[in-house]
């Protein structure tokens, strides 16, 4: 085993603890600030603060370590001094700035490289911060300075030095992580590490922690023992450990004995624990914040997605055996009860497999509150976020799908919507403008919402523009609303007259709408000049399985995706009307809905080609509908979804393929594609 693979669980866990602390944080603040300072926070970033030092530190990632100390500092004396005139939001760009540099070092840890950034520009700026609220206060010392003084690469916690003319007690400890936490060794060591930064002679049980997988076993089953002196109160070392991540219990007490020898393969004994009360409080309040917790276990992402195959495999393979052609005719009582209880198995089975995968949307939601911080700050524009339904869970295939399409949304809502204040109030508006993220479950799809009260859209200028691009061939045409918003769906087409740093160049609406398209979601806009925007969003719930409607096509069959459908009706005479360039066009409830002959669009031998014979299969994508032209339906079917293989070159309104239950392949059909 190399040094590499062997490093690579102590990676894996860094990086998701980190990424874990980094979101905590990020959100701990841009909170903190809207509710009006970090106050409330201090306590909480410094606890965030040293635990990342603490990890980075033992990873020998110098500089995460190295910036992570130098705004604990910051925080501990912001804690410790209290001083009464601070920069709170110049403190809180310091630790958004900490923030945005540390994880672009984890992500270069995920792929595989080294955290090679150098921080000392972002850790100056901290130091540079620190030195000026000491001068509005220099009477507190931190102690942390203490130690720099003493050593560059010794980290402090901001607890006072063990001095050698004081006494010292000795404690021993017992401590008992949660079950199914992981890697106790590492977390063991880490305990270790971050104790030797205010205690000594430090002794523990197993003693090969860092050397030997296996004492992770023996400290599941009987606890890790450690022994140390130090002059520091009880008080501080219950938050001391207290403060360890996945901490069960533990239970301390002092030594009697003058001195503990430092033998290998020492066995800690302990006495009866302190009769010390607030010890007792703190213990009960330990063992009260896991008895409701529940157990988890990470899983590799890439075991979930081969699980979700396994299960379509399942599927396809129930429906080929029930549905078999050789069984048709035949008085089959018993083995139709088995199948619907093989049916309802393996629909339970799909169910519980899709529900591991589902996550919540809210990770990504609050993503959002920084990009509305750092863009009303460079617009010098007022508007806050809203976000209503975030623990709405999608598939966490289609969560990243979404992500830099709602960030381009958001950063659109306040660029081109939301007016400056001076503007607003002459409006009548509220100073600060007002910017929704909502998200809702709307039968198998989930519905988002990113509404502002802004400007709105000019129907005028977006006519004229589309005019000009030859989208349409005059401004008199007759276009609903909605349909000429959708021009700002298309490439290159941008209302903005002049070009800023964060739009104006015609790029990005249209990626917007191709992104959620691939995930077989739909977009549409609406909104009301002076009034506002509504931009809304609709996707399934998974890309794996999906609902579909199976239609015959001469001797082809072909999936529609239910979410597409309207309704499906037998055509009358009467409503089928032709334009001038003998195009079949159906009037349906005062509209003109064009009809599409799939025979001919796929090239298949028709078995109808009377329209008044078929059926009508009215689908929709884009706010546009389309009747398509089947000669039959066949049925509803949970279907699975396989790409098409790479040597067979996907036409337009193919979205992929499927097998049916006799064994033969059903190509699913991509509407928007249709459409276009």
């Amino acid at each position: 085993m190399t040094n590499n693979d062997s490093k690579a669980p102590m990676l894996d866990l860094f990086v998701f603890e980190t990424n874990q602390m980094l979101e905590q944080l990020e959100r701990l603040i841009l909170d903190s600030e809207k509710s009006g300072g970090l106050e409330v926070a201090i306590n909480e970033v410094f606890r965030i603060m040293h635990t990342l030092k603490g990890s980075a530190a033992m990873m020998m990632f110098n500089d995460i370590s190295s910036l992570a100390h130098s705004l604990e500092d910051v925080f501990y004396y912001l804690r410790e001094a209290k001083p009464q005139r601070v920069d709170y939001s110049e403190l809180t760009d310091l630790v958004l700035n900490a923030v945005d540099f540390i994880k672009g070092e984890v992500i270069k840890v995920e792929s595989g490289g080294n955290p090679d950034g150098d921080c000392s520009e972002v850790s100056g700026k901290n130091r540079g911060f620190l030195s000026a609220l000491k001068e509005t206060d220099p009477n507190l010392t931190d102690a942390s300075e203490k130690s720099n003084n003493e050593s560059e690469n010794q980290l402090s916690i901001g607890v006072s030095n063990i001095s050698e003319e004081q006494g010292k007690i000795r404690y021993e400890a017992a401590i008992y992580f949660d079950e199914d936490c992981g890697m106790e060794n590492i977390r063991a060591f880490t305990l270790v590490h971050e104790l030797s930064e205010f205690a000594e002679d430090i002794v523990h049980s197993p003693n090969d922690i860092l050397e030997n997988d296996n004492t992770s076993e023996v400290i599941r089953k009987e606890g890790f023992k450690i022994a140390f002196a130090t002059q520091n109160s009880l008080e501080i070392l219950q938050d001391f450990f207290c403060k360890t991540m996945f901490l069960k219990e533990f239970n301390m007490n002092v030594v009697e004995a003058a001195s503990i020898k430092q033998t290998r393969n020492k066995t800690i004994v302990l006495d009866d624990p302190i009769p010390d009360e607030s010890m007792n409080c703190t213990t009960k309040k330990v063992e009260q914040q896991t008895e409701g917790t529940q157990s988890f276990i990470s899983v590799n992402v890439s075991k979930m997605d081969m699980l979700m195959d396994l299960v379509g495999e399942l599927v396809i393979a129930e429906a080929m055996v029930t549905q078999n052609p050789e069984l048709q005719g035949l008085r089959l009582d018993k083995f139709y009860k088995s199948a619907r209880q093989l049916r309802k198995i393996t629909s339970e089975l799909q169910d519980t497999v899709m529900s591991i995968r589902m996550v919540p949307l809210s990770a990504t939601f609050h993503k959002m509150n920084r990009i509305v911080r750092d863009m009303v700050r460079k617009l010098n524009k007022q508007a806050e976020l809203e976000i209503i339904g975030e623990q709405t869970e999608v598939d966490k295939n289609i969560i990243e799908s979404i992500s830099d399409p709602l960030m381009h949304l958001i950063r659109n809502a306040v660029d081109h919507g939301i007016e400056p204040a001076r503007e607003r109030i002459a409006q009548g508006k509220p100073e600060v403008g007002k910017i929704r993220l909502e998200a809702k479950s709307a039968g198998g799809d989930v519905l988002i919402m990113i509404q502002d009260d802004g400007g709105g859209l000019n129907k005028e200028k977006i006519l004229r523009k589309a005019l000009e691009r030859g989208l349409i061939e005059t401004e008199e045409i007759s276009l609903t609303d909605s349909q000429i918003y959708s021009f700002i769906l298309q490439p290159g087409f941008s209302t903005n007259d002049t070009v800023t740093e964060f739009s104006g160049r015609g790029v990005g609406m249209d990626v917007v709408a191709k992104n959620i398209e691939k995930v077989g979601g739909t977009i549409s806009v609406d909104s009301l000049e002076g009034g506002g925007t509504t931009i809304s969003i609709r996707i399934p719930l998974t890309l794996a399985i999906i609902d579909g409607m199976n239609v015959k096509v001469g001797g082809s069959i072909y999936t529609i995706p239910i979410i597409a459908i309207k309704e499906s009706f037998r055509l009358k005479e009467q409503n089928l009307i032709k334009d001038t360039d003998n195009n079949e066009m159906i009037m349906i409830r005062g509209e003109c809905h064009p009809v599409l002959r799939l025979y001919e669009r796929f090239q298949v031998q028709a078995a109808v080609k009377e329209l008044k014979e078929g059926i009508m299969v009215m689908v929709e994508a884009d706010g546009k509908g389309i009747c398509l032209f089947v000669d039959s339906l066949l049925g509803q079917q949970q279907v699975v979804v396989k790409a098409l293989p790479t040597y067979i070159k996907k036409r337009p309104g193919i979205a992929g393929c499927t097998l049916l239950g006799d064994g033969g392949v059903s190509l699913i059909l991509d509407v928007a594609g249709l459409n276009s």
